[in-house]
């Protein structure tokens, strides 16, 4: 059912044989089931490490919440996302697998991959099966021919990524014609240049991953009581955050507890001053390269996560 590994070196499917893949004389490593095209050290190290610790955090059936859910329905659109049921998806950057546990829900076929070891975390919550398979990759170097895929979607990754449009035009490659590409991308926003967030990035992406969760933690952990206490004051709230580099989702995300507003803080702060790429795009770029790359019934909107943007082959 799923496209079958592809070396582009041979022009030749891979073969398993053991823990390997092999293709004419290039071998791939298969550890915990896993076909392994990249190795783990790389730009996206940091985030391997903090799936790995947080890899329930932001499952819906963690939180009892359907915040996943919501926000993929509207990145997609409701007639794609109801359509998902034996689709062949193909998940770029998939993390522990919040994304993933969605599209399982919905009954598509999802092969999940990320650049980092976060698959191992992905693997845990989700085991490969009949319908869900898992590898890591490079996004801009993916094993397979062209045009495998009736879905490829990439939502919290394509900005962390060394170049963006590069990215974009890479996943297009991989839709069938007459299926779809949908993603999301940070957008500019005032906040970006109000806060301390970049001034304590700056020497936090370039600490080893293992370092940079503790000091992380250690930020979090000064400053959440502070958010804690002004939950119900916007205005507090507001000004704390031009301090604060710690992301709060007491007034987005009311509904989670005061326990799971600590984790999401904790993973969220890791995630925004760990990265080692942070992109940033206008909608009217967006739509630009979505139209020079041949897209088509184009949507692309500014959201609550930055933009939101989906088209068809």
């Amino acid at each position: 059912m799923f496209p079958e590994y592809y070396s582009k070196n041979s022009k030749q499917n891979f073969i398993r044989l053991n823990d390997s893949l092999i293709a004419n004389n290039e071998t791939v490593k298969v550890i915990n089931e896993i076909p392994r095209f990249v190795n783990d050290d790389n730009y996206a190290s940091a985030f391997g490490e903090q799936w790995k610790l947080y890899r329930l955090t932001q499952l819906d059936s963690y939180t009892k919440s359907t915040i996943t859910y919501d926000r993929m329905k509207r990145c997609m659109g409701k007639k794609i996302f109801e359509s998902l049921r034996n689709k062949l998806v193909l998940e770029a950057g998939c993390g522990a697998g919040r994304f993933t546990e969605i599209l399982l829900n919905q009954g598509a076929y999802v092969s999940s991959f990320d650049l980092s070891n976060a698959v191992d975390a992905n693997v845990i919550n989700f085991p490969i099966n009949e319908r869900h398979r898992v590898f890591q990759a490079d996004i801009n170097d993916l094993p397979f021919q062209d045009e495998q895929y009736d879905i490829v979607l990439s939502m919290g990754v394509i900005q962390h990524t060394p170049n963006p449009e590069e990215t974009i035009s890479n996943l297009f490659k991989q839709v069938k014609p007459g299926g779809w590409l949908v993603l999301d991308h940070y957008t500019y926003r005032l906040s970006h240049y109000t806060k301390t967030t970049e001034l304590f990035r700056f020497f936090l992406k370039r600490m080893e991953p293992h370092k940079g969760l503790i000091a992380t933690a250690q930020i979090t952990n000064f400053f959440f009581p502070f958010h804690k206490a002004f939950r119900k004051f916007y205005l507090l709230q507001s000004i704390l955050s031009r301090i604060s580099p710690v992301h709060s989702y007491y007034f987005a995300y009311p509904q989670l507890s005061h326990e799971d507003q600590y984790k999401w803080a904790l993973l969220d702060t890791h995630d925004s001053l760990t990265d080692w790429y942070k992109h940033l795009r206008f909608k009217g770029q967006i739509l630009k390269l979505l139209r020079s790359i041949g897209g088509k019934e184009i949507y692309c909107e500014y959201s609550s996560h930055g933009i939101d943007a989906r088209c068809k082959k």
